[in-house]
């Protein structure tokens, strides 16, 4: 019997991360749900393990180095490669301030969490992706990263101008590209997700969508086979601009 493949989801005690775990576990993955903070994970992780998915938690905090080393040698004492890893911590600050209000020191933690924490991880789980027979990598970007919907006056993202988190997960698809480019001679497929405005504590539950919709672009990115697309930004619906 194969084993099963494994997969890891940063920032994923709640929310969108949360039920991107139990999906995977329940496509029969073996899922390290991702978190900062011990009581939270393993708490989530404990509940999803009550419905018979094999899920184990693991300590990350995505903005700290040796956070992040650690549980690259957690992973490496329990397995010999990742098939997934999927970057899905992130934060918005203040994130409805007009932009001339917006305070530099809430958009550079913005950054170091949804940009330079997805650089953080991707690098130091890159030997255990390389591994893997085919890895894939996702990042869970937004509607708000899209430069094309933010000026295109027939799009709902007219409205919305989010310059610290907007522009954090513009870069977040920036960095997307640039992985899925030097990646894909090795087979790993590199894509962003855009899960839609989903009700979660980002957004004080605000938005219209469901964390189980918003998993659904997450998992099939998550899950490509080798014909799939790299490098490229998706919704359910297909393509997102740029």
């Amino acid at each position: 019997m194969a084993a099963a493949q494994s997969a890891l989801v940063t920032g994923a005690n709640k929310g969108i991360g949360r039920e991107v775990v139990r999906r995977l576990a329940a496509e029969g993955f073996s899922v390290w749900l991702g978190a900062r903070d011990a009581g939270r994970g393993t708490r989530a992780a404990n509940e999803l393990r009550a419905e018979g998915l094999d899920v184990q938690w693991v300590e990350i905090d995505v903005t700290r180095d040796e956070s992040v080393a650690a549980a690259v040698r957690s992973l490496s004492r329990q397995c010999s490669h990742l098939d997934v890893l999927i970057n899905n911590a992130g934060i918005a600050l203040n994130y409805d301030r007009p932009p001339s209000e917006q305070i530099i020191g809430d958009i550079r933690a913005t950054y170091e969490v949804n940009v330079f924490g997805a650089i953080r991880v991707t690098q130091a789980f890159l030997p255990l992706l390389l591994a893997a027979p085919s890895a894939r990598i996702v990042m869970v970007s937004s509607y708000s990263a899209s430069l094309g919907r933010a000026v295109d006056r027939t799009s709902p993202s007219f409205s919305v101008n989010m310059l610290g988190y907007g522009s954090s997960k513009a870069a977040l698809n920036a960095i997307t590209v640039s992985f899925a480019k030097e990646l894909a001679p090795r087979g790993v497929l590199v894509n962003a997700a855009a899960p839609g405005y989903t009700a979660t504590d980002l957004n004080a539950h605000k938005g219209h969508r469901t964390v189980q919709q918003a998993a659904g672009i997450v998992v099939r990115l998550a899950t490509l086979g080798a014909d799939g697309p790299t490098g490229g930004y998706f919704d359910d619906d297909g393509a997102v601009p740029w």
